[in-house]
């Protein structure tokens, strides 16, 4: 649970974008596991050169929060089921937060701890009322090769449905990324994906390395969280569904269709797990998962 060499990234990206890290909400208190060298290489490329990773390092005791300023929080709150990494705010995030909490921050942060949180949609939920109007979500979660890890690793569904605009926020943007567990190895590949809505089709993946989502999303307008129940948008538009198959086969190149008719199964079971071993998105469709520009 905290910011690696991707982590840090990411969250540097996003005050390029625009978050305002003046009042920070972690769920959870986050760590900063990273070398010196890769939040050296980090900070340079995103314009703090002048920032001493070492002198951060040192400060953070393992935590982020020194990072964090240099994002610019002034505010830096930490929420947790327990005392036990002395977060400032002991909340069970099974439980709605308290009234006095809502839209009192400018950016919620979960690195890495809604997946061990049983009760999500209420979590999520309190996640999206800490935020004021204008404010920003930033996750990152798991979502795939991850069995065991958590109660749950995450479809990118899920929140492009959670962060619409019947719930008062907007999608800015929604990542894809294999993990890597080496502190001083760089950053990794980034996929944008596409919302399963806009396509009218899912968005699949199989591939065999543990694999993030990274989202960021903007909170728009107050509205009434889960009014109506999210659902997923093949489901809520059934009208798609007589023409699904025959979209997805119009799309598929002339090759792949031959390619599939001339294989034997044993021979395209063999060239999906060369796909899914040798791929970071697998047997994903490319279309779909576009490399992100950093």
């Amino acid at each position: 649970m905290g910011f690696d060499v991707n982590g840090t990234r990411l969250l540097l990206k996003a005050k390029e974008l625009g978050v305002n890290f003046q009042k920070t909400a972690m769920i959870g208190r986050q760590g900063l596991h990273l070398g010196e060298k890769p939040l050296a290489q980090n900070l340079k490329d995103f314009g703090h050169g002048h920032i001493d990773a070492k002198d951060i390092l040192s400060k953070s005791k393992g935590y982020s929060e020194p990072f964090l300023e240099i994002l610019g929080a002034k505010e830096i709150h930490s929420f947790d089921a327990s005392d036990y990494e002395n977060a400032s705010k002991v909340h069970d995030m099974n439980r709605p937060i308290p009234q006095a909490l809502t839209s009192s921050y400018s950016t919620v942060i979960d690195g890495g701890s809604l997946e061990h949180i049983f009760n999500f949609p209420v979590a999520i939920k309190n996640c999206m009322e800490l935020l004021e109007v204008s404010g920003h979500y930033l996750g990152i979660t798991p979502t795939n090769n991850f069995l065991g890890h958590g109660f749950y690793q995450f479809s990118p569904e899920l929140y492009f449905r959670i962060f619409s605009e019947n719930n008062g926020f907007e999608m800015v943007t929604a990542l894809f990324y294999i993990d890597k567990k080496h502190k001083d190895d760089t950053y990794s590949q980034y996929f944008e994906l596409i919302d399963p809505k806009e396509l009218k089709q899912r968005v699949t993946l199989a591939n065999i390395k543990p694999s993030y989502l990274f989202i960021m999303a903007r909170k728009v307008s107050e509205k009434p969280i889960f009014a109506t129940p999210p659902q997923q948008s093949d489901y809520e538009h059934i009208s798609w569904k007589k023409d699904t198959a025959a979209s997805t086969e119009k799309k598929q190149s002339i090759f792949v269709r031959g390619l599939n008719k001339l294989m034997p199964n044993a021979f395209q079971e063999k060239w999906n797990n060369y796909l899914t071993s040798s791929d970071p998105i697998g047997t994903a469709d490319k279309r779909f998962f576009k490399p992100f520009e950093q």
